[in-house]
């Protein structure tokens, strides 16, 4: 079974994107592509750090002044919206595609994820498909989130459960921009 010359340049994108554009030290440039080529938008005083790990082209919308750090791999098949203001930490794992176990085909499924203003989530945590972060949640370092979270509560563990509540009143602006990430 061969692949079509429009798959192979596909996969060929998906390859120079993840193995070789990730790793190129300049913010500038990736963004430039990022939103070109990948058509992600992305607002201003964004930032996606190297070695972010993309599934496909388009499916990834970002508001202003947020940043996906390090290492992150973003599914963006099933597409993945982030809010304003919001940090995302290094090695997180943003799923929005899956299989359905009771499938006897083991058919895929494809659901988004929402992540709301001013949300931060912690370092390797996990965000499994259909989930939404409320405005103000915050997803500790290692969680597993199976289900949505509420704005401004703090989530923890594996599956993620309530820990605690954020305080509603945020008013800072994140800017992360560094030279060389």
């Amino acid at each position: 079974m061969g692949m079509s010359l429009r798959q192979i340049g596909y996969e060929g994108l998906l390859y120079f994107t993840n193995r070789v554009l990730a790793r190129i030290p300049s913010h500038q440039l990736r963004l430039f592509f990022y939103r070109r080529i990948m058509r992600f938008a992305i607002g201003s005083k964004s930032y996606i750090f190297m070695d972010a790990w993309f599934d496909t082209k388009g499916g990834l919308t970002m508001a202003d002044h947020s940043v996906v750090n390090q290492k992150c791999r973003l599914d963006t098949r099933g597409t993945i919206t982030i809010g304003s203001n919001v940090s995302i930490s290094a090695e997180v794992c943003i799923l929005t595609a899956d299989h359905d176990p009771a499938s006897p085909s083991f058919a895929g499924r494809h659901r988004p994820v929402t992540i709301g203003d001013f949300v931060f989530v912690g370092t390797r945590a996990v965000i499994l498909p259909g989930v939404t972060l409320g405005k103000g949640a915050v997803v500790a370092a290692g969680a597993v989130v199976t289900r949505d979270v509420a704005p401004f509560d703090i989530v923890a563990g594996c599956p993620a459960r309530k820990i605690g509540s954020r305080n509603k009143e945020l008013l800072y602006e994140t800017d992360y921009g560094r030279l060389f990430w």
